[in-house]
């Protein structure tokens, strides 16, 4: 009898040693699958209308977000080469950080531009300003470096040096 109890011990290791290496092979295939994994606090966006209106509605909701100090929803349309300037985290960090002066930003058209382009027109503070977005896998997404290349210029720099160019005090 306790032979046997071994013996089913044992298969039931066996079992169990085959299971958690299924898991662990089931584990690491999934994260070998070379999808990009979303920063952490990032959110998956659903998709958008490949629309006109769509895309003002969007580019509305990402500047009433900025407005209100809302970053993390911004980076997160901004478009892969934007992304690759700097990292979530420190985007929100240096704006939390060192905000821009309180505005309101009205978007008032969206248009086809060049090169597979949208040009986004909005107006702050009697300023007619142009952004451009485009439509990637089923999204709008913002084009910072066209957009504002000045912006891209201040991201660069090392914490400080973005704090003194702002013009905040860390």
């Amino acid at each position: 009898m306790a032979a046997a109890a071994a013996n089913v011990t044992g298969g039931m290791g066996n079992v169990v040693r085959g299971l958690l290496a299924a898991v662990f092979l089931a584990a690491v295939t999934a994260g070998c699958g070379g999808h990009a994994s979303r920063p952490a606090g990032a959110t998956a966006l659903p998709g958008d209308p490949h629309t006109t209106a769509a895309l003002v509605k969007v580019a509305t909701v990402f500047n009433d977000e900025y407005d209100s100090g809302d970053y993390g929803p911004v980076y997160d349309r901004w478009d892969a080469r934007s992304q690759a300037i700097i990292s979530r985290a420190e985007y929100i960090r240096r704006r939390a950080a060192c905000p821009s002066a309180p505005q309101v930003a009205r978007v008032e058209d969206a248009r086809r531009g060049p090169g597979g382009a949208w040009l986004v027109d909005y107006e702050i503070g009697g300023v007619h300003l142009t952004d451009y977005w485009f439509y990637v896998r089923g999204r709008w997404v913002f084009d910072l470096v066209r957009s504002n290349p000045d912006a891209v210029r201040l991201y660069k720099l090392p914490s400080q040096q973005y704090a003194a160019a702002v013009g905040c005090a860390h």
